[in-house]
Formats: structure tokens, sequence, C-alpha cells
């Protein structure tokens, strides 16, 4: 008889989480977007810009998790989200910088490394910053309006738990670690 893994996992990732005000005005660019592609608007409340997607983790190991982020002694920044693009593929438009900060960059390796070096399995992707504004969306070839800068001073970043119910995906943060100014 096979056995049953009756395992806790938690869906986990890492990201930048956005104060209220950069949140505010990552959401105004939403009602433009959707008029030229439709589809629908992320929660104001849930937009960030992942990180490290690390997918199921044991519940056991969320202490050891911490512990390799806490290892990270990433310097604060400031990343300016500048342009709309969108991604075909899976149909969603997001915010993005034109401009990668090196400290975002040098963040990432950081994590990624602590994360092996801890024995966490994540899908290696080439790390590409943006905020997913909106889902399901409808393409043309004409091009995504200009939108305001939005400047998110960067002073830590998160852990956060991804949840499903009946009304849809939440997120909820687990734990913050601040990054030297």
């Amino acid at each position: 008889m096979k056995q049953i893994d009756t395992k806790p996992s938690l869906r986990l990732f890492f990201a930048l989480w956005p104060k209220e005000a950069t949140r505010t005005a990552l959401a105004s660019w939403q009602p433009r977007l959707r008029e030229q592609c439709r589809g629908k608007e992320m929660h104001a409340d849930t937009l960030h810009s992942t990180l490290v997607f690390l997918g199921e983790v044991d519940a056991h190991r969320l202490e050891a998790l911490q512990l390799a982020a806490q290892e990270v002694m990433g310097s604060a920044f400031e990343i300016e989200f500048d342009v709309a693009r969108y991604w075909g593929h899976n149909h969603i438009v997001y915010a993005a910088p034109q401009t990668v900060p090196i400290e975002l960059t040098e963040l990432v390796r950081t994590l990624e490394q602590h994360l092996h070096k801890h024995h966490f399995h994540f899908e290696p992707r080439e790390f590409k910053p943006h905020v997913t504004l909106l889902r399901h969306t409808q393409w043309s070839d004409a091009p995504l309006p200009q939108m305001n800068t939005v400047r998110w001073p960067v002073r830590e970043f998160v852990l956060v738990q991804s949840l499903s119910d009946e009304q849809g995906a939440r997120y909820e943060v687990l734990a913050r670690f601040g990054l030297r100014d």
C-alpha cells in the first residue's frame, strides 16, 4: 500500500513589497492599460515584485528559510518603474524598470546563493523585475501608453505565503528582512 505524504507545505516566495504610496502609484496605471488591453486588474493590495519563487516548501523548514534570508546583507536602493510591457505567453501587462539597479541584481543573486547553501530548491529563471498589473489581457500591435514614473524606495524584502480560497489568491507577508542604508 502506498503511503500518503501528509506533511503540511506552504506556497512561498520572496518579494519586494511596496508601501501604500508606491502601491497606489502603480495601481494608478491600471485603468489606462485596461482601456487598451482589457483584462482583469490585480488588487492593489497584492501588487509586488517577486525576487525568488520557491513554490511548495515543507512547513517544518520555515525557520531555516528565514535564517537563510537573514544572512543576506543587501543594500537599500531605489527602483524606477517607468514602462508598461506585455507578456504574450501568459497574457499579462506589467510595470517594469528600463534600468535595473545593481543593488537589486545583487540582492537576488545573494538570496539565491543563500537558498542553495541551505538546500532550498527553486526554478532558476532569468530575473526580470516587474509588477503584474493586469491578467487575462488581449493584445494588439498598438504600443502601450506612456506612464508616469513610479519611484520605489526599497529598504527591505519579504517572505510571502500565497494562499487560495473561494475568493481567489491572496498573499500574507510572513517575515521582513531589512537592507543596509
